[in-house]
C-alpha cells in the first residue's frame, strides 16, 4: 500500500504549505483532467540543496534581535525537516553585499598602508560576531547542509578604483586574490565550516554605483581561474569547487567562454545563475552544450518589483519548478531575514524582501511567502535525491520530480491557471493518486 503525503499552498493564503489529507482534494468539482506520468528510470541530475544566504542584514538581524528562545524557533523553521522547511543550501557572501551593516572586506589595511601582497591583515574576525556562529548552528541542525562563498567584490585596495564600490581587480593583484580565496576557505574549515563551492565574482557584469561589486569580463574571469586561482586550489590540495559567471539567464557568451578556455575549463565544475533577466532554458542550453559541466541556480529574490502576495508566489513557484527542469542542482533565494524597512542596508531604497521578516523594534518574525514557497521543495527533496522524469504542461499544469536517497518520490505541481484541475498521477503504468487542485494553487506529494 502505497503512503501519500500531501502539501497544500493556494493563492487565497488559506493552505501555507500545510499538510493535507488527500480526501480534501478529492471531491471538488473542476473543469479539465490531465495527466502526469512519472518515470523514475529517467533521471537526470542529482540535487544539492535549497537555501539563502545569511548576508551580514540577516545574521545581525536573527542573531541579535531576537531572544536566544525566539532564535531557536526561528532556526530550527529555517533549517530542521520535521520542524521547519529542512534549508539544505546556503551561498555565503564573502564580505559586504547591499545587504549589510558596514561595508568591509576580509583584508582591509590600517591608514597609511597602501598594499598588502602577504595578506598579512587578512582576518575573518567581522564574520566570527555572529554570522559564523549562525551557519555552526545551522550545520548542527541539519549536518546535511552544504555551505558555498561568493565575494561582491575584491578588497578595495586591488581593484582600479582604490574602493570596494565599482571597477575591476587589477591585474598585478590575480595572484595575491587567489590566495584570498586560499585563506578564505582555510579560515572558515578551521571553524568547522567547510565551503563546498565559490563563485569567482558576483554578479560581474554588473557594476553597482552604492554598494561593493567589481566588473570582471569572461576573458578576465578565464585567465584568473586558469592561470592562478585553479593553480593555486591544486597546490594547496583545495576540493571546493569554483563555478563560473553567478548572473542572468541573459548571457550565455560567458559561461560558454570560461567552459571552453583551454586553462580555466579544467578547473570550473560548472556555471552559476541569477533570475533577474532572460530565460530558464539559458541553462539546459549550456548544458547540452558542455554535458560534463553542472548548473547552479544561486541567487533570486523576493522583491516589490512583483507584487505580493499572489503574483509573487505564482512567480516563484514557477521558478521553484522550472529551475530544476533545467538541470539546476540547487534553488537559492536572496536575503534569509530582513528588517520591516526592508534592511538593514546601504542602498538608498531597497526592494527586496527576505524569507522572514524581524521587526527590529519589536522582535516579532513574520514568514513571508518566499520561505513557502522554498519550503514547498526544500522540506522534502533531499541532497543526493535526483530529478526524474514527469509530464509537464507549460503555463497550465506545471510539474517535477525527484526520487530521493530513501527511495521516496516527490512531486510538486503549480497550477497556473484559474480553473480547478482533476490531476491522475501514473508511475510504471499504474495510477498512484487522483486529486483535484485548486486554481492557483501548488503541492508537493509525497509517496514511497
Amino acid at each position: 500500500m502505497q503512503t501519500i503525503k500531501i502539501w497544500l499552498t493556494t493563492s487565497d493564503q488559506k493552505h501555507l504549505l500545510d499538510e493535507v489529507k488527500i480526501d480534501e482534494l478529492v471531491g471538488l468539482a473542476y473543469r479539465e483532467e490531465f495527466k502526469v506520468v512519472v518515470n523514475p528510470d529517467k533521471k537526470y541530475q542529482i540535487m544539492d540543496g535549497f537555501g539563502a544566504s545569511f548576508t551580514d542584514a540577516s545574521a545581525y538581524l536573527v542573531y541579535h534581535k531576537l531572544s536566544d528562545e525566539k532564535r531557536k524557533e526561528v532556526m530550527e523553521k529555517l533549517f530542521d525537516r520535521e520542524k521547519g522547511i529542512g534549508i539544505s543550501f546556503l551561498r555565503q557572501p564573502m564580505g559586504a553585499t547591499d545587504y549589510t551593516t558596514k561595508i568591509y572586506s576580509y583584508d582591509d589595511l590600517p591608514e597609511g598602508v597602501e598594499e598588502d601582497r602577504e595578506l598579512k591583515y587578512f582576518s575573518i574576525d567581522h564574520d566570527r560576531k555572529y554570522i559564523i556562529p549562525l551557519l555552526k548552528e545551522a550545520l548542527r541542525i541539519n549536518p546535511q547542509l552544504k555551505i558555498m562563498a561568493s565575494p561582491w567584490s575584491a578588497p578595495g585596495w586591488m581593484k582600479t578604483t582604490g574602493s570596494m564600490i565599482g571597477g575591476s581587480l587589477l591585474r598585478r593583484y590575480y595572484d595575491v586574490y587567489a590566495q584570498y580565496f586560499v585563506k578564505f576557505i582555510k579560515a572558515y574549515e578551521s571553524e568547522g565550516i567547510p565551503i563546498y563551492a565559490i563563485t569567482v565574482q558576483n554578479e560581474p557584469l554588473y557594476v553597482p554605483k552604492e554598494y561593493p561589486g567589481m566588473k570582471m569580463d569572461w576573458v578576465e574571469q578565464a585567465d584568473f581561474i586558469g592561470d592562478y586561482l585553479g593553480p593555486a586550489f591544486e597546490k594547496e590540495g583545495i576540493k571546493t569547487k569554483i563555478l563560473t559567471y553567478d548572473h542572468n539567464w541573459d548571457n550565455t557568451t560567458y559561461a560558454a567562454y570560461v567552459l571552453s578556455h583551454e586553462k580555466a575549463s579544467k578547473y570550473v565544475a560548472g556555471s552559476a545563475w541569477h533570475f533577474y533577466g532572460g530565460k530558464h532554458e539559458a541553462m539546459s542550453k549550456i548544458k547540452e552544450m558542455f554535458h560534463d559541466k553542472e548548473i547552479w541556480f544561486t541567487e533570486g529574490s523576493g522583491g516589490d518589483w512583483v507584487p505580493a502576495f499572489f503574483n509573487a508566489y505564482m512567480d516563484q513557484m514557477m521558478h521553484v519548478i522550472r529551475i530544476p527542469r533545467n538541470w539546476s542542482k540547487t534553488v537559492v533565494w536572496w536575503n534569509i531575514a530582513l528588517d520591516e524597512k526592508r534592511g538593514p542596508t546601504i542602498l538608498s531604497n531597497s526592494t527586496c524582501r527576505g524569507l522572514i521578516e524581524i521587526n527590529q523594534k519589536t522582535g516579532e518574525v513574520k514568514y513571508n511567502l518566499d520561505y513557502y514557497t522554498l519550503g514547498h521543495i526544500s522540506k522534502f527533496v533531499l541532497p543526493g535525491a535526483y530529478r526524474i522524469d514527469s509530464y509537464t504542461y507549460l503555463d497550465r499544469l506545471e510539474t517535477v520530480a525527484f526520487e530521493n536517497p530513501d527511495g521516496t518520490k516527490v512531486l510538486i505541481i503549480s497550477n497556473r491557471t484559474q480553473t480547478n484541475k482533476k490531476v491522475s498521477v501514473i508511475e510504471q503504468q499504474a495510477e498512484i493518486f487522483e486529486i483535484v487542485l485548486p486554481s492557483y494553487a501548488s503541492v508537493t506529494v509525497v509517496w514511497r
